[in-house]
């Protein structure tokens, strides 16, 4: 983990997009939630119900655009374009206190947690 980002990758069986990635677990139970396919900028991830505006279990294919067989599950800032602008002007606010949250904290070790254990469900599916 590096700067309130922890990261966990898994490779699949078969090659995904992140959307027929996502076709695959939407209806799959999960201890960080009910994921869900989320516009982040330019792209789309995966994204579980958020902690707090800074601790949120994601996943992001690995690799170039189109089909890949690895997966990044990592903690990170809320995702979503309303989230981006909000959290970049509230960083700028606080003079860049408003990341310590993602660093420490309850919801912190938490989200930690929730990548070590989505990683695991994830291989326990065989996708």
């Amino acid at each position: 983990m590096a700067f309130g980002v922890k990261m966990k990758r898994i490779q699949t069986r078969h090659a995904y997009s992140i959307e027929s990635f996502y076709e695959a677990i939407r209806g799959k139970t999960f201890t960080a939630g009910k994921p869900s396919l989320t516009k982040h900028g330019l792209a789309a991830i995966v994204t579980f119900p958020a902690l707090d505006r800074q601790n949120q279990v994601q996943i992001l294919p690995v690799g170039v655009a189109g089909e890949t067989q690895k997966f990044q599950i990592q903690k990170a800032e809320a995702a979503g374009v309303a989230n981006i602008a909000g959290n970049m002007t509230l960083d700028q606010l606080t003079g860049g206190l408003f990341g310590f949250g993602q660093i420490l904290g309850k919801n912190a070790k938490r989200c930690e947690e929730l990548v070590e254990i989505t990683a695991k469900e994830l291989d326990m599916i065989h996708l």
